[in-house]
């Protein structure tokens, strides 16, 4: 009889998260991990297949096993894979996968948004992975050739971490999904414990461009990121991404700058960077004047995987550098 994990994963990564304490929790498939004086010996949690959850577009998805073909066509989900140990069962990656150096060498399915289809069938998988991007008439396509789609779509850290988890609980990989969120977590307590003692008169003003003209407001793990820092995002009052309006962000003023390197302009081929500094009033903000300019690394500071908090530690250690060593 087909085991249904719909509503029992919420609770397999709520136990997981609080998991690594040493207390005895539920497992998948409804084994009980008993307390075990060294903890080294402890049995690790094992999936029960076929397993059924459902994914970020609310659709239902069944593995008859663990998967052995896995197609990811997401750079973070890629990441996430190759953090739990699945670099043998992953068959191909989007065009954009680029980290670690053994995605480079993987087969090429296209681009996140419309992957290739043919290639992606030509890998025979039993799972594929995709972001909330992936165009829906892809991934009905993929499903309707009975292939299990799962996509995406994390936009808190929280979804961050329990995406791990979930895919632990996926691959059969739990023991390792839950090991990479402790450390995530650690990254987390470090920098939260670094900033505990900055009054909230005291926060730095911070302002992001990722993209060419482009900054995030609430509602994204972006702006989660600065919030995390002990800061104030400037276009906190905005939601999602939002197209920047030059003379706001010249009258907000920010402390700080942050922008993703490595970005140029597609039409003028002008460095981000350059475009910002170079602005119209803009030399008058005191994040120019006082040169509090920092190019973030564009894929760890974007990708919703196991770096993201990397990502955070580089954020807050560009903004209160004194605190964040």
């Amino acid at each position: 009889m087909k085991r249904s994990l719909r509503f029992m994963i919420p609770l397999l990564v709520a136990a997981s998260l609080a998991g690594c304490a040493g207390n005895s929790q539920p497992a998948p498939g409804g084994q009980t991990s008993a307390p075990q004086e060294n903890a080294a010996v402890q049995p690790a949690k094992q999936t029960t297949y076929p397993l059924t959850v459902t994914d970020a577009t609310g659709k239902e998805v069944t593995f008859a096993k663990a998967p052995e073909r896995i197609v990811s066509t997401s750079p973070a989900e890629t990441e996430i894979l190759f953090a739990l140990g699945l670099a043998d069962r992953i068959v191909a990656v989007s065009d954009y996968d680029d980290y670690p150096d053994a995605a480079k060498a993987k087969p090429k399915v296209g681009g996140v948004v419309k992957p290739n289809e043919e290639a992606i069938l030509a890998q025979t998988p039993d799972m594929v992975i995709g972001g909330i991007s992936m165009e829906k008439p892809v991934a009905d396509k993929l499903k309707s050739l009975g292939m299990p789609v799962y996509i995406t779509h994390p936009t808190k850290m929280d979804d961050i971490l329990n995406n791990i988890l979930a895919m632990g609980v996926i691959t059969n990989k739990q023991e390792q999904a839950q090991k990479v969120v402790a450390q995530m977590k650690k990254d987390i307590a470090y920098v939260q414990e670094a900033v505990k003692n900055v009054k909230p008169e005291e926060k730095k003003k911070v302002y992001l461009e990722f993209s060419p003209g482009w900054t995030v407001g609430k509602g994204e793990f972006m702006d989660e990121l600065i919030t995390l820092a002990g800061a104030t995002n400037i276009a906190s009052d905005t939601e999602g991404w939002n197209p920047i309006s030059e003379e706001k962000i010249l009258q907000n003023d920010p402390d700080v700058i942050l922008y993703a390197s490595g970005i140029t302009d597609e039409k003028t081929g002008v460095k981000l960077e350059d475009m910002i500094a170079n602005r119209n009033g803009w030399d008058k903000m005191k994040a120019i004047r006082e040169k509090q300019i920092f190019g973030m690394d564009q894929n760890i500071l974007s990708r919703p995987g196991p770096r993201i908090t990397q990502g955070l530690i580089e954020v807050a250690k560009a903004i209160y550098p004194d605190l964040v060593k």
